[in-house]
């Protein structure tokens, strides 16, 4: 259970690293556009505001990564709910599905990490 707990995580903090990459990186690219389905005056218009939504998601992987370093059961309670409260939140305000791509991970990893007991 421990080590599926702590698999979770990680494919967590690359989820994040992902979005990190696709926010910085690739939104007024051709890539982020069709993934975000905006058009490019939109995506030009908001590239700032993406790059710091993708730094946020770097920071949650960053806390990820610590908390498995660290080996501390707080600190991966802490950034999972981090990551659970932003895509709560993303799918209320912007889009449903982040709920399933961001939350739903979340909490399974979270389920894990207490079953496991850390």
């Amino acid at each position: 259970m421990k080590l599926l707990s702590l698999a979770l995580i990680v494919l967590v903090a690359l989820e994040h690293l992902g979005f990190l990459a696709l926010e910085m990186f690739l939104w007024d690219h051709p890539i982020g556009r069709r993934i975000f389905r905006l058009p490019s005056v939109i995506s030009s218009a908001t590239r700032g505001l993406a790059a710091n939504m993708g730094l946020y998601n770097g920071f949650l992987a960053a806390g990820l990564v610590w908390s498995l370093a660290s080996d501390r059961f707080d600190l991966k309670v802490f950034f999972l709910a981090c990551v659970i409260v932003a895509g709560v939140f993303g799918a209320a305000t912007a889009n449903r599905k982040i709920l399933w791509v961001q939350a739903i991970p979340g909490a399974v990893a979270l389920g894990l990490v207490c079953a496991a007991g850390g």
